[in-house]
């Protein structure tokens, strides 16, 4: 019965988030001339989702492919709420489509429920066929960041609380753009590339490719955690097909590193659940997210 309530009280509150679902979002091109590099997308920008493909928590899920034009979508939060914050959401998706809905668009209306800006990224996908898995998502997120900093104040967002917030590969991204911001992975362009694009906090969910398997889950080269990379909240769940060993050792190394962080394990749940409610406990981990960013002083109202 306990459990049942729980589960209610998740669905009434996943409830209110879509009822009050942001107005529309303001859309920012990201590269003007055009993402640099080569681009792996072949065909047109659509929702690759088939009509047998997997639900969650009983919905379907955008799954967002051949994206070749990389966007921000910053949805506000309600002017009598707005805590200046804001922080980038990055769907996941194994670098090959975007989890649009379930890891993106509801996450932006739950961080605008706390009074969290959110700028929803677009990267490209899938990945290239050569090189590194997250190259030219690594490019998108810098120049999105500098982007966000860059005009923080015409955005009317706190340049001082930029934060990033990824699942499954949008966490190893998130990650990957905590651990590499002294240089740019592209030429710069314009001023927006000469501000700062290191996150200021960071939340990962369910985060991938964290540590390798067969390096006794040692961190990859590009995650060289440091005392300089930012706090950060993870959570997962044992019976993660990914590995709950990736968000373990990961938070190890920001100990050792003495940053500031907080590891949410929880024994069920799986993989790819987003925010959307089920009677498993993770299903919690936004209340504690939330409490963890207003414990850090990262919601206190200008």
């Amino acid at each position: 019965m306990a459990g049942m309530k729980h589960f209610l009280a998740l669905a009434l509150a996943l409830c209110s988030w879509n009822l009050c679902a942001a107005a529309t979002p303001q859309v920012i091109t990201l590269w003007p001339q055009g993402a640099p590099g080569a681009l792996a997308a072949a065909g047109e920008e659509r929702d690759t989702s088939g009509p047998n493909a997997g639900k969650v928590s009983g919905k379907p899920v955008i799954r967002l492919g051949n994206v070749s034009r990389p966007t921000l979508s910053l949805y506000r939060a309600d002017k009598d709420k707005n805590t200046g914050a804001c922080v980038m959401v990055c769907p996941g998706g194994g670098y090959n489509i975007l989890a649009w809905d379930l890891e993106g668009t509801e996450v932006c209306q739950w961080l605008n429920s706390i009074g969290v800006n959110a700028a929803l990224l677009k990267y490209r996908v899938p990945k290239a066929p050569t090189g590194e898995k997250h190259a030219a998502a690594l490019q998108d997120a810098q120049r999105a960041l500098g982007v966000l900093r860059h005009r923080a104040a015409e955005l009317g967002l706190d340049a001082g609380r930029i934060g990033i917030l990824g699942f499954s590969a949008g966490g190893h991204l998130s990650a990957v753009a905590c651990n590499q911001y002294e240089q740019r992975s592209y030429p710069a362009l314009d001023e927006a590339d000469k501000v700062p694009c290191r996150p200021d906090f960071a939340l990962l969910i369910y985060p991938a490719y964290l540590s390798v398997k067969e390096k006794a889950d040692a961190l990859p080269p590009e995650l060289p955690v440091n005392a300089k990379t930012p706090p950060t909240f993870l959570a997962m769940t044992q019976d993660d097909g990914v590995r709950a060993e990736c968000a373990l050792f990961y938070y190890l190394a920001l100990k050792q590193a003495k940053v500031p962080s907080e590891l949410h394990l929880y024994p069920t749940g799986g993989h790819g659940y987003g925010l959307r409610a089920s009677a498993n406990m993770v299903s919690h981990w936004p209340a504690r997210a939330g409490e963890w960013m207003r414990a850090s002083g990262l919601l206190t109202k200008p």
